[in-house]
């Protein structure tokens, strides 16, 4: 016997949670990456161009921007979570590779790994999220993946940049909240 498939946010509130609460997660490992990154390519690689700084960021955009044009495709071929969990199985990496980075191109080459988390994680959460509320109510799904989203970044951000401001930035690259964010999204 089938049970016919309830579309909403009160039918779905568990599995939506859970999705917010990922993409939280999602924005939090780029938060905390982007306050504290560029004083450890001052101070630890004695990096003094703001070009050759940002270039984690560049690797991270380009590497979302090629996952996400893939994602869509992908996802109708191999399945949501099944992205889902290569996305948050891409991001392992990331924590070491950053605290334990001999080199710069370490830095940039983790933040590739972080793009294509981003690339297939992030949108695989907000395709699940409308395919549990239904097209009616798909603005409202984006709206608080979005939200969860850059909330994570925002706080993230600020609690790891004001800690690092004060103690050595590369030991907040390897923090509980970054090594915990990228196997909990996995996990979860």
């Amino acid at each position: 016997m089938s049970q016919a498939i309830r579309l909403g946010l009160r039918a779905n509130a568990g599995q939506f949670s859970l999705l917010v609460g990922l993409n939280a997660l999602v924005g939090a490992m780029v938060g905390l990456e982007r306050s504290v990154l560029p004083l450890v390519g001052e101070r630890d690689f004695g990096l003094s161009s703001k070009g050759a700084i940002l270039s984690f960021v560049a690797a991270f955009g380009l590497a979302k921007a090629l996952t996400n044009l893939a994602a869509g495709g992908l996802a109708e071929r191999a399945g949501r979570r099944r992205l889902l969990i290569l996305g948050w199985l891409l991001a392992l990496p990331v924590p070491l590779l950053i605290g334990l980075a001999p080199s710069w191109g370490w830095i940039v080459a983790a933040n590739l790994l972080l793009g294509a988390n981003q690339g297939l994680a992030w949108s695989m959460t907000v395709l699940m999220k409308i395919d549990l509320v239904g097209p009616r109510r798909r603005g409202l799904a984006l709206g608080f993946n979005e939200s969860a989203g850059y909330l994570g970044v925002a706080v993230a951000a600020f609690a790891t940049g004001a800690i690092a401001a004060t103690v050595a930035p590369n030991i907040m690259s390897t923090s509980p909240l970054n090594t915990a964010a990228a196997p909990a999204g996995g996990v979860l």
